[in-house]
């Protein structure tokens, strides 16, 4: 008889072992359900998430730069060239206003370039950055104030150790404002420039702005090391010092 006993049993304790679990399992949920035996994590992010739903500025306050625009914000946009766009979108994600910066090439005569194509110097791209911008934090005028101290204005087809047309300083003007804000600002500067050379940089209105590839969207992000070699090696902001006085970049 013990084998059937044996066996009895052995069916038995599947069973006891099932119910003990979906006993338990429905004791935690109540638990947890009531608020207690929350740890810190589930504490806080049952605190983060009440945040968000009853203040809702907390989420503006708190999301991407480009968050404003998918809110219905109004947005503005602009377009310089100031040599390489990697330190171009550094200098500028610095602003407060500005909500996205993206690299790309513009003033050229072929379609959708490549990096190859526009380094030949023979496309006539220059490498430019594309900014969305808050105007009721920043304006135009002010983003031409800081552009014009980002670069060097006094060299023709060239920025630091980047040669030839595709490192060629301009400002790209969407619109009549911003055509006649550029050349208010240009001309304030002629008079007002810390330094004898005359400035080079041209304006134009804004023609195709093609995407550069996506390893050079936010390289300085993704790769410092290397761009901060770059950026020092080059002798960006010692020239930057050296004309416009202050603190490098």
């Amino acid at each position: 008889m013990k084998p059937a006993a044996a066996s009895g049993q052995s069916k038995l304790k599947p069973v006891w072992i099932v119910a003990g679990a979906v006993a338990l399992v429905a004791a935690l949920g109540l638990f947890f359900a009531t608020g207690q035996g929350q740890g810190p994590v589930q504490a806080q992010a049952q605190a983060q998430s009440q945040a968000l739903i009853q203040l809702p500025e907390t989420l503006y306050a708190q999301a991407p730069k480009a968050t404003p625009a998918l809110l219905g914000a109004p947005t503005e946009k602009a377009t310089f060239a100031g040599g390489c766009f990697w330190c171009v979108e550094a200098d500028f994600d610095k602003v407060k206003g500005v909500l996205s910066t993206t690299s790309g090439y513009i003033g050229g005569t072929v379609a959708n370039p490549s990096y190859e194509q526009v380094v030949t110097k023979t496309t006539g791209h220059a490498e430019a950055v594309e900014i969305v911008f808050d105007p009721r934090q920043v304006s135009y005028a002010a983003l031409l104030e800081y552009f014009w101290r980002t670069i060097d204005p006094t060299t023709l087809d060239r920025q630091f150790c980047d040669a030839g047309s595709p490192y060629r300083t301009a400002i790209f003007t969407h619109g009549p404002a911003q055509a006649a804000a550029a050349q208010a600002s240009l001309d304030a500067l002629q008079k007002s420039k810390p330094f004898a050379e005359p400035v080079v940089t041209t304006l134009q209105a804004a023609s195709d702005f093609y995407l550069a590839e996506d390893y050079h969207q936010d390289y300085y992000k993704k790769s410092p090391v290397r761009y901060q070699y770059y950026r020092a090696s080059c002798g960006r902001d010692q020239r930057l010092k050296q004309l416009w006085g202050g603190k490098d970049k």
